[in-house]
């Protein structure tokens, strides 16, 4: 008996039937484009493997594409579930690889988890653990990477790409210049105008001007500038290295005997150390520029009054206080945001996971920061 679908070309998919072994030779192009055909010739196949057994001879066949190959798995997934049998006669060897590589294949089940939830709980929380320990010392160790390359370029000035550092400076301090100035403003208002709201009950709201003079020297204008950097800057150079691994260009450039790190690297971190403490700076006087603003609109205080006062409240020291914090932010900044653009894989799910955790881990990581310098600060009363 012939199993097809009625075609009359000399090649069309289809498969004669042995009615007393049940043997099936199929025939013609078992491809794309005898999509029906085969479709028509399977079903009949199928049919046939709820009563008996089948051996279905290959050994005809003009061609077997992947379509052809899934339809005779997929037919013999159904003839085995219905409890029937079907085996392959007769295939050559690259007809036998192709139905290899469609056959169905249930998915592994994900093994329940039977242990205490306390049990599973300390689990979890000590795996975190050892992956944050090892990213400490990851980063220590790309931080080695960076001075080595550092130590490389001193000894040989002429191969630092000045050019690229320029750049960098541009694209970190100068352009960005604008938004954190307006928010430092912003800010340094805010605070200005809660202080002086609380201060009024005890009489005391000219006392607002050292409140925003420590805060925003000392803490609040390089943490706030730190923070608009990493989400600004640091989220940039992720995506830039992200996606020149993605392209595969950070492979090109070991191919062509040169270091990713003292070419990518170097210049973007030393932007940041050059670039931050200046915005940082800017930052703190927009922050007292808009805490003078708000004195004197909602506390009545003059220019020179409140001049006066900041002098009288603050030292250089309290200055100095920011801005050797600030070094210190870019650099952690700098290496968070690399070593996440470096781990990249080939895909845009994978880069925006890594965006999302440069900006994350370099927020975190410069707030810790800023508290272990208050800590030491105060210890050594400075």
């Amino acid at each position: 008996m012939r199993i097809a679908d009625g075609s009359n070309a000399l090649d069309a998919a289809g498969a004669d039937l042995d009615a007393g072994s049940g043997r099936v030779l199929l025939h013609g192009r078992w491809t794309a484009d005898q999509g029906p055909a085969v479709e028509s010739a399977s079903a009949r196949i199928a049919a046939q493997g709820l009563s008996r057994p089948v051996l279905v001879d290959l050994s005809g066949l003009t061609r077997l594409d992947t379509l052809g190959a899934w339809v005779l798995e997929r037919t013999r997934a159904e003839i085995e579930a219905a409890g029937g049998r079907l085996a392959y006669a007769g295939a050559r060897p690259e007809h036998r690889i192709l139905l290899g590589e469609m056959g169905l294949r249930e998915p592994e089940p994900t093994p329940r988890d039977t242990r205490n939830p306390l049990i599973r709980f300390l689990d979890s929380t000590g795996r975190r653990v050892i992956r944050g320990g090892g990213e400490v010392l990851a980063g220590l160790a790309f931080l080695g990477e960076v001075v080595a390359a550092a130590g490389r370029v001193a000894r040989r000035p002429q191969s630092f790409r000045l050019a690229a550092l320029v750049n960098q400076l541009e694209q970190v301090a100068f352009r960005g210049v604008p938004i954190i100035v307006l928010i430092s403003f912003l800010v340094g208002g805010i605070v200005a105008q809660q202080g002086i709201f609380q201060l009024q009950r005890f009489g005391a709201q000219s006392f607002v001007v050292n409140l925003i003079g420590l805060l925003i020297l000392r803490e609040l204008g390089v943490l706030l500038t730190s923070i608009m950097v990493a989400g600004r800057s640091g989220s940039a150079f992720t995506a830039e290295i992200g996606s020149m691994r993605m392209r595969e260009e950070v492979d090109a450039l070991r191919v062509m005997g040169l270091d990713p790190v003292e070419i990518l690297i170097l210049p973007r971190i030393l932007a940041l150390v050059i670039g931050l403490p200046i915005l940082a700076f800017l930052g703190s006087l927009a922050a007292l520029a808009g805490g003078g603003l708000t004195a004197a609109l909602y506390g009545g205080m003059t220019v020179d009054a409140f001049l006066a006062r900041l002098q009288a409240a603050v030292s250089f020291h309290h200055f100095a206080v920011g801005l050797i914090k600030a070094p210190f932010m870019a650099l952690t900044i700098g290496i968070i945001a690399t070593i996440e653009g470096f781990a990249v894989e080939g895909s845009a799910e994978s880069l925006g996971r890594h965006v999302t955790a440069s900006v994350v881990k370099s927020i975190f990581m410069v707030i810790v920061l800023d508290g272990l310098f208050a800590v030491f600060f105060a210890a050594i009363n400075f």
